[in-house]
């Protein structure tokens, strides 16, 4: 399991022209799933995510978590996270889990990331094509990978 995580001030998710999700303040977070992804990967990043330290202190450190913070959180499911670009020009998409495997495995993520920060998570929408926009604070990006611990 792959996530993209921002430090936002501000992000959105909009699906046919309609405003899905928004926060303010907080973690806009990219999520890919792979198919050999488990449970365990969710519980590793969403426990990693609650207390990760990447909000400013008083004195300009980052030192907070966005439960420190009561920051906002938003989940956005991302295939293309899983890609693998070793060989030739295009992408390939094998690691990433198919519908049945990636749905669930996306909400369990997102309950469980809402258990761990006491935050209510806003999502963007399963396999819709989705507009994300974002204002990145600092900005702050991190990688992780569950099989890269």
């Amino acid at each position: 399991m792959r996530v993209v995580i921002q430090r936002v001030l501000s992000a959105s998710v909009t699906i046919d022209g309609q405003v899905k999700s928004s926060i303010g303040k907080g973690l806009m977070i990219l999520l890919g799933v792979g198919h050999e992804d488990e449970k365990a990967d969710a519980d590793y990043l969403a426990k990693k995510i609650a207390a990760l330290r990447i909000f400013d202190d008083a004195d300009g450190v980052m030192n907070l978590s966005v439960k420190d913070i009561s920051g906002e959180l938003l989940v956005v499911s991302q295939f293309t996270l899983m890609a693998s670009t070793r060989k030739g020009n295009r992408p390939s998409y094998i690691a990433a889990a198919g519908h049945e495997k990636a749905i669930p495995m996306y909400e369990y993520f997102c309950d469980i990331l809402s258990e761990n920060t006491g935050i209510q998570v806003q999502t963007g929408e399963f396999g819709a094509d989705m507009k994300v926009e974002l204002i990145n604070d600092g900005p702050v990006t991190i990688c992780m990978d569950s099989k890269n611990i």
